[in-house]
Order: structure tokens, then C-alpha cells, then sequence
């Protein structure tokens, strides 16, 4: 017990939840070359994006009871290989069918590892060190969507699009190498049978697909479309029959009594909003950069580059500060920070200038250098020991949802402030530039409100009794 190597263990997490996150992002630049290839139409190759999206989300949830069944130690070298495998199926695809195939099975596997990463970094590192190593983790967590665009970009040039696929299997098999020499700690963990909730698994997975595929599709066929009203009906109602199901289930897949601890609910309330503020923002960006500013695809990346910088200098110390002072001033800081940005977004114009861009990008950057790592070392430390992995796997899953949601919300509002000011006489770039405007808007509302939720974070990382039942040396 005293030979674990805690070095080697977040690296191998680390491996793990970059790799996945790299394939969330890697695809959309290799589109058009698989269209051509397939044969097939611009919204028969986004289901490629899609059902990953999709698919992500469904082993989330089981992350806690699988943990129970079979340990971390198989799950998460389950969940790697499992998603190495999805990789050189999509790779070796030769129509688009058995490519939507390959790409559930790898998201089946990406999906996991964040929450059992989360879950095994609480496992094993005490709580007084936990917002630094979360800090550090998740810097690999957003590392990985960051690099995606320009690594699809330069593979699919070079060696096509298979090679975007290919490039997992190196790296997949290196790291489950790595897990059994670090993680060989994790097989003493002790396992139980619990009973498996497959009504509420169905319920929840119906809920889940049904609204995201509905938010997703939504700014295209329009909120009122009644396919799109229909298909969010069904997630409405499997949800309200999951939670009528599984309220008082001792087993259930959610422990729906997680959501009784106000602290806990804080965490995710700020999850939610903040994943849909800047997702969504996200989503806005390269249009003001590209459309309205001008700026090319590359001098776009490379002034997106001051936000990457700054988030990934501050992460480790704003976990740090978390482990000291506690999460709740701090992220409310990086929440004040992020509001500020929005604002600066909604003022550039194609008369701004470079300096003011990457102001607004660096202010943005230490926003989510402030915030990010703080809010999982409060989300895990709001809860008890055993809650851990529930509370991982419900955090990941929210943030998933939150992100989809800003998008399709801010995507909707936009278009419909576009087709409200080009009927009221407007040019096109102009109702375009005031639509944007409005979106960042919205944003720095949702992230302004986010502060209340904020303010019920734990004031202090407390260390709950027994919270050092994982391997505290």
C-alpha cells in the first residue's frame, strides 16, 4: 500500500480522458472529406457527430453501479479498451452505417472514463490534496477538445480521415499498458453484486437520448416543429416515470437522494448553467471571429490560444487555493470573470481590435481557470465516501446535458433575433452582428445568475468522517 505511485495514476488517468476528449471535437473538420467519400448529404454525415453525442451520455449513469460490480481497476481498462476499439472500427469503416456503428461503441467507452476518472482520483488522493489533482486532471479533460479541430485538420490533410481513428490506437494501448502497472492498486478494491435497475436504466437513457437528439435538432426544424415537441414530450415523460420509479429505490441507478443535500445540488445547479453558458458561447465564437471580424480559420485558433493559456496556468492553483480556503469564493470569482467576458464578446465588432480580442479571451481563460477545478473538488467533497462515484458520474452527466442544451438554446435565440431585426430592415451582416450581440447576452445572464446557486457551495472543502477510506498513505 505504500508503493502507489500517485504520479502514475493521474497520468494514466489523464491519458484516458484526453484521448476521449480529443474524439469529441477531432471529427468535425474531417466531415466534408467523409462525405464524399460515403456519398451522402450534409445531415446524413452529422450523425456522425450526433450519435456520439448521443452515446456519451449512456454509460454515465452506470458508472457507480459498475463500480460496485467490478471494480475501478476493470472499468476503467474496460472503458479504454472499449473505446480503443470503437476507434479501429471507425477507422476501418467503408460506409456510413458501419462508421455510426463503430462510433457507439466508442462512445460507450468515452463516456465513461470521465466520471471514473473523477472517482478514482478521489479514491485515491485525500481530500486536502484533491483540488490540486483535479486541478491537473483537468487540465487533460479540456486539453483534449482544445486540440482536436487543428489535429483533424493536419491528419486528415496528410493521411485522411482514417488517420483521425488511428491515432487512438497507440495511445489507447499505452495507456491500459500504464493502468495495469499504476492502477494494479485498485484490484483489492472490494466488489459487490447489487441488484441492476434496468427499468430505471431504460427510463433514464430514453430521457437522456430523447432530449438531446430534441435540443440538438431543435435549431434546425425550429422549437415548434412537432417532431421536435413530440420527441421532448417523451423525454419529459420518461423522466418524471424515472423518478416516480425510482424515488425510494435503495438500488436505483441514480440515487435520486443525492439531490436532498442542498450543497450538492448547488454543485450541480452551477454544472448545468455554467456548461450551457459556455458551451454555448463556445459555439458563437468562431462566427463573430470568422464572419463578422473577418479573421481566418487559423488567426481564429490562434486567438483562442490566450483562453487556453491562461485557463491551464491557473487550473492547478485554483485548486490549490480550493484545498485551503474552500471552493466557494473562488468559483464565484471565475463565474464573475466568465460573466465579464461575455460582455466583452457582445462589444467586439469588425472595428475592434487584436488587443481587445485577446483581452476578452484572457479574461475568459482565468474565468475557467478559477472555476473549473474548484467546482469538482466541491462536488466531491459534498458528499459522503461511498456517494463519491454517484456524485462523479451525475456531475459529468449534467455538465453533458448543460452543454447541449446552451447550444441548441443560444442557437435558437440567435436565429430568431437574426429573423427579427432582417424584418425590420436590417442588412444581413448587420442583423447577424446584433443577433451574436444578443446571444453573449444571454450568456452573461445565465452565468450572473449561476452566482446565486455559487453562493451555496461549501465554504470550505470539509473532509466528511471516513472520507479517507480511499488509500490514504
Amino acid at each position: 500500500m505504500r508503493d502507489i505511485n500517485r504520479t502514475g495514476i493521474l497520468m494514466v488517468v489523464i491519458m484516458g480522458t484526453t484521448m476521449a476528449g480529443i474524439d469529441s471535437s477531432i471529427v468535425n473538420i474531417s466531415l466534408p472529406v467523409m462525405s464524399k467519400q460515403f456519398n451522402c448529404t450534409l445531415d446524413e454525415i452529422e450523425w456522425v457527430i450526433t450519435v456520439y453525442m448521443l452515446s456519451f451520455s449512456v454509460l454515465m449513469p452506470l458508472t457507480s453501479w459498475l463500480k460496485n460490480r467490478i471494480g475501478f481497476f476493470n472499468l476503467y481498462i474496460g472503458a479504454i479498451s472499449l473505446f480503443t476499439i470503437g476507434s479501429l472500427l471507425c477507422a476501418l469503416s467503408t460506409n456510413l452505417e458501419s462508421l455510426l456503428t463503430a462510433r457507439v461503441i466508442q462512445a460507450l467507452g468515452g463516456g465513461a472514463m470521465a466520471p471514473t476518472s473523477m472517482a478514482i482520483i478521489s479514491y485515491i488522493f485525500p481530500a486536502r490534496v484533491r483540488g490540486a489533482v483535479l486541478g491537473w486532471w483537468g487540465l487533460g479533460n479540456l486539453v483534449g477538445p482544445a486540440l482536436g479541430p487543428t489535429l483533424g485538420g493536419i491528419l486528415t490533410e496528410k493521411f485522411g480521415w482514417p488517420s483521425i481513428f488511428y491515432i487512438n490506437l497507440p495511445i489507447g494501448i499505452l495507456t491500459v499498458v500504464l493502468a495495469f502497472k499504476y492502477l494494479d492498486v485498485l484490484r483489492k478494491q472490494p466488489k459487490l453484486k447489487l441488484p441492476f435497475d434496468l427499468p430505471g436504466f431504460i427510463l433514464l437513457t430514453i430521457f437522456l437520448v430523447c432530449l438531446q437528439y430534441g435540443v440538438a435538432k431543435a435549431e434546425v426544424a425550429g422549437i415548434g416543429s412537432p417532431a421536435i415537441l413530440a420527441t421532448l414530450g417523451v423525454a419529459v415523460v420518461a423522466l418524471m416515470a424515472f423518478i416516480w420509479l425510482d424515488r425510494n429505490k435503495t438500488t436505483a441507478i441514480i440515487d435520486l437522494g443525492l439531490f436532498t443535500n442542498y450543497a450538492f445540488v448547488s454543485c450541480i445547479l452551477v454544472t448545468i448553467s455554467r456548461s450551457a453558458a459556455l458551451y454555448g458561447g463556445l459555439f458563437l465564437m468562431p462566427f463573430l471571429l470568422q464572419e463578422q471580424m473577418g479573421f481566418s480559420e487559423g488567426m481564429s485558433g490562434l486567438l483562442i490560444l490566450p483562453n487556453a493559456v491562461f485557463m491551464a496556468a491557473l487550473m492547478p492553483f485554483a485548486g490549490k487555493w480550493s484545498d485551503k480556503h474552500g471552493s466557494r469564493e473562488i468559483s464565484m470569482c471565475g463565474l464573475f470573470l466568465l460573466a465579464v467576458s461575455m460582455y466583452l464578446f457582445s462589444i467586439l465588432d469588425k472595428g475592434s481590435s487584436i488587443s481587445m480580442v485577446i483581452l476578452s479571451m484572457t479574461v475568459r481563460g482565468l474565468g475557467m481557470g478559477l472555476l473549473l477545478a474548484p467546482l469538482n473538488a466541491a462536488t466531491l467533497s459534498a458528499v459522503r465516501p461511498e456517494e463519491v462515484t454517484m456524485a462523479s458520474s451525475i456531475s459529468t452527466l449534467m455538465q453533458q446535458v448543460g452543454g447541449a442544451i446552451g447550444i441548441a438554446v443560444l442557437a435558437i435565440i440567435t436565429q430568431a433575433s437574426f429573423n427579427q431585426h432582417i424584418l425590420a430592415g436590417a442588412s444581413n451582416h448587420y442583423a447577424h452582428h446584433l443577433a451574436l450581440k444578443h446571444g453573449f447576452h444571454i450568456s452573461l445572464i445565465i452565468l450572473l445568475v449561476t452566482l446565486i446557486p455559487a453562493w451555496f457551495l461549501p465554504r470550505s472543502n470539509v473532509v466528511l468522517k471516513n472520507s479517507d477510506a480511499h488509500i490514504d498513505t
